[in-house]
């Protein structure tokens, strides 16, 4: 029997198509340092962000035949010694998408509608101070006809780009592979709807011109949006990083905060997970959430059925 450890857990849909294929399916948390002990009895390990499939873990297990990564970043992975090893890896590039960008549009409107303030003196203050609360929330800013910045313009991207052209916003996108991408606009009751091309642009062009800034890049080591990068923006920006922590300098950020460059920061994602810095998790013009971009029950639904489907095309071909 084909044995798959699931150690950072994986869907029910996803793991009742396993079983149901003759797999057993294994989802009990082993820790990082007993998986060696642990994974060579298994022909199949399926993560997420959490649990990290170096080389050495590789090499203590020559059983393994498959990886497979919940979601769509492999920076967990030792992918191309795993494949040189012979062991096939996966990931579900797509299938969260449509969650992750609609937690963009979340901190977005939270940040320019100031909700992630007012959440938090409503119930406060609401019954005392309508009237002055009411005032102070006032003075909120709209999305329609503002430029949104899509820094990685892969599948995420191009689907804020969707929602962003939904919006009435005009979006300008920087990849360092995709040239352009034709966005379909689905409109009820059209049974060909429209497309939008949008053709990418230097980053700097991208820096320079947005009112607002989506990141959908992998972290590659430092930041990419650094204090130079700050400098270059539009003062009274927002930015939102739903990708990785890491991809924005925090400390930077924090000081375009204070001189006002940067009007608002949405964060899905920190550099210290799980224990982000404080200053970012009670600024008041930062809207925070704990890394769960991709955490819907439709995305993880889909997730787990499109992992089943290739582990078991996998081991059914081999």
């Amino acid at each position: 029997m084909i044995r798959i450890l699931a150690n950072d857990g994986i869907h029910p849909d996803g793991k009742a198509m396993l079983e149901a294929a003759g797999f057993q399916v294994d989802t009990e948390k082993v820790p990082q340092d007993k998986l060696a002990e642990v994974l060579p009895a298994y022909d199949a390990i399926i993560v997420r962000s959490a649990t990290k499939v170096r080389r050495d873990l590789i090499d203590a297990c020559p059983n393994l035949k498959v990886i497979a990564r919940a979601g769509v970043g492999l920076d967990n992975i030792d992918v191309d010694y795993a494949r040189q090893k012979g062991i096939a890896v996966f990931n579900t590039p797509g299938a969260s998408s449509r969650a992750v960008a609609e937690l963009v549009f979340g901190h977005l409107l939270a940040l320019v509608r100031m909700l992630h303030l007012s959440n938090r003196e409503m119930p406060a203050r609401g019954d005392t101070a309508f009237k002055e609360l009411k005032k102070k929330y006032s003075k909120g800013i709209q999305l329609g006809g503002k430029k949104l910045g899509i820094i990685g313009f892969g599948r995420i991207g191009q689907e804020v780009a969707r929602m962003a052209l939904g919006l009435g916003m005009e979006v300008l996108a920087a990849d360092l592979v995709v040239e352009k991408a034709d966005i379909e606009l689905p409109v009820a009751g059209l049974d060909t709807p429209p497309v939008v091309t949008i053709r990418t642009v230097p980053l700097d062009e991208v820096l320079a011109q947005s009112d607002f800034i989506s990141l959908h890049v992998p972290f590659t080591g430092k930041p990419l949006i650094d204090a130079a990068a700050f400098a270059k923006m539009k003062d009274g920006v927002f930015i939102v990083n739903t990708a990785r922590g890491g991809t924005i300098d925090e400390a930077a950020l924090l000081d375009a905060l204070a001189s006002g460059k940067v009007a608002g920061a949405g964060l899905d994602v920190f550099e210290n997970e799980p224990t982000p810095r404080r200053a970012l998790l009670e600024h008041a013009q930062v809207s925070v959430s704990p890394h769960i971009g991709g955490s819907t029950q439709e995305a993880q639904s889909l997730i787990g059925r499109e992992l089943a489907e290739q582990i078991i095309a996998f081991f059914r071909k081999g």
